[in-house]
């Protein structure tokens, strides 16, 4: 295809999603000129277009992100403030919650996150330093020897295609799919032992089809005494008798497992004594926190275990398989709700809360299912370092922190988190120690002027479980950014600012002084 039009920029990052805003925020700030490409209709990937709440580490209000995650998190609140009417109590609150959920000290609508990183953004969007690509998608990628020329985007409406040309190329999508285009070597899927002699990895051969689950996450309120019922998924009965054998129950049912320990678990949807609440979980609006009125429930985000989807990958195989599982899995999605609304046992010993509403405008979408996957698992580049679980590992006896990495680029901490697998696997959860991200997994083994930005950097399958949640994307793309500024400046590649002393020290000065952290205090495992 001949592309249409052709742009020019210092860097080319390709996916809008949390990794590549942040990349192309540090590289502006650096004084460099940025193009920025998302596949969707919203930037910010996982906390917009796939509708998933933060998730971070315990002490993400005191230290362990960088001064732009930390002002993405203040402008969160101030919008709150600025436009809503909060309690008086919430507004003297400094770690105010939107939606008071368990899993996030800042839960809060896709929406708003949107909002928040375009006010980010617009100064360099309204200067011209920053031009932004909605809705296209890489087709194609122009390479010679260890170099990436240009790279094709097309228009998912239109068709259009635009060339774009850089000094560097960020591969900041959800999938990485940057890679396999630019022919820049990367794994994917579960490795064996004998690759990596990680304590969990697999003990036959490698399998790179096993892939973790993803999630079509959609939002909801409950109206009490009103029928909101959707219609009947054409694939409800299939959901509704599937079990899996690893699971305690069938899939649309209240019980699920313990991750870390593997013993079932029995949630409710609302709070009830003895039981975890799915409806607190990940809610993103807690009606409490506003002036009566203004909400008529709360809202919740349902990325819950019932709608994981585990029966086959979307990396690397055909299109037709590809778009039969994104189809399988909205389903599923779609099934659990309905299941909620018509069959689902309440305490009361009915069925059924036909109030659930199904909060299309939530997340923008016709259908009400969130605009992209959430992804927990993208292509991986070959790197010139792969941080594997015995880096990590809170588990490993006599280890009492984490691999110390001099080439440090930035911090994070979770657990090794694993959801059930395209292999039929069920979760790896183990306790981890904060780490640090090292510089050399940010660098492929060949390629000269591409970089990761997302969760495509050099992990494992395992080590993946804990460097793919908000904080660290961020950071892996804030990196990223300054990386490929920092290289243009000095007319030096990356892996010279790795394995040159005084460039790595220059180097982590300027991530400093930018307000990236390096180490973390000594603190314990999650």
């Amino acid at each position: 295809m001949t592309a249409s039009q052709e742009l020019h920029a210092d860097l080319v990052i390709i996916g809008g999603g949390l990794g590549g805003c942040a990349a192309a925020l540090s590289a502006l700030q650096s004084g460099k000129t940025v193009i920025l490409t998302e596949e969707t209709k919203w930037i910010g990937g996982q906390i917009t277009s796939q509708g998933v709440p933060p998730d971070e580490h315990p002490w993400i209000e005191s230290f362990g992100a960088t001064r732009n995650y930390r002002a993405f998190r203040r402008k969160v609140r101030e919008y709150y403030f600025h436009h809503f009417p909060v309690k008086s109590s919430g507004r003297i609150n400094e770690q105010f919650n939107p939606g008071n959920a368990l899993v996030s000290k800042i839960s809060h609508e896709p929406r708003v996150a949107l909002r928040v990183l375009y006010d980010m953004l617009a100064p360099f969007l309204h200067s011209g330093k920053l031009t932004l690509l909605t809705e296209f998608k890489i087709s194609d990628a122009e390479t010679v020897e260890d170099q990436v020329l240009a790279v094709t985007v097309s228009h998912s409406v239109t068709g259009q295609s635009i060339l774009l040309r850089g000094a560097y190329f960020l591969d900041a999508t959800e999938m990485g799919d940057v890679l396999p285009a630019a022919n820049v070597e990367y794994v994917i899927g579960a490795e064996s032992h004998s690759d990596t002699g990680e304590e969990h990895a697999l003990r036959g051969e490698a399998e790179p089809l096993n892939m973790q689950a993803f999630t079509y996450c959609f939002a909801v309120d409950y109206i009490e005494g009103e029928d909101h019922t959707i219609e009947k998924p054409a694939q409800y009965e299939f959901w509704k008798n599937y079990q899996a054998e690893f699971w305690p129950n069938k899939q649309l049912s209240w019980w699920g497992l313990v991750p870390h320990t593997l013993e079932p678990i029995e949630y409710s949807l609302f709070q009830e004594p003895n039981r975890f609440s799915l409806w607190t979980y990940r809610r993103v609006i807690d009606q409490t926190n506003f002036e009566p009125g203004t909400f008529l429930s709360d809202i919740t985000i349902v990325n819950w275990p019932q709608n994981d989807y585990w029966l086959g990958p979307i990396i690397d195989v055909t299109e037709e398989e590809k778009q039969k599982h994104i189809h399988n899995a909205k389903q599923l999605s779609l099934s659990l709700l309905y299941w909620m609304q018509q069959e689902a046992p309440r305490p009361d010993g009915g069925s059924g809360y036909s109030g659930l509403r199904l909060r299309k405008d939530v997340l923008g979408t016709e259908d009400g299912l969130a605009m992209y996957p959430y992804i927990r698992e993208s292509r991986r580049i070959k790197a010139e370092f792969t941080v594997k679980e015995q880096d990590i590992s809170g588990e490993i006896a006599g280890k009492d922190s984490a691999t110390y990495f001099e080439d440090s680029v930035g911090i994070g901490c979770y657990r090794l988190d694993l959801h059930p697998s395209t292999g039929l696997d069920t979760y790896i959860d183990i306790s981890a120690f904060p780490f640090q991200i090292p510089l050399g997994s940010l660098i492929p083994v060949r390629v000269q002027n591409l970089l990761p930005a997302s969760k495509n950097i050099g992990t494992t399958h395992l080590t993946n479980g804990c460097y793919r949640l908000h904080p660290v994307e961020w950071n892996i793309g804030e990196a990223a950014g300054h990386l490929a500024a920092y290289c243009i400046d000095q007319k030096i590649r990356p892996h010279e600012v790795r394995n040159n002393r005084q460039h790595l020290k220059d180097f982590q000065a300027r991530l400093v002084k930018a307000g990236i952290e390096l180490e973390w205090p000594q603190i314990h495992k999650v």
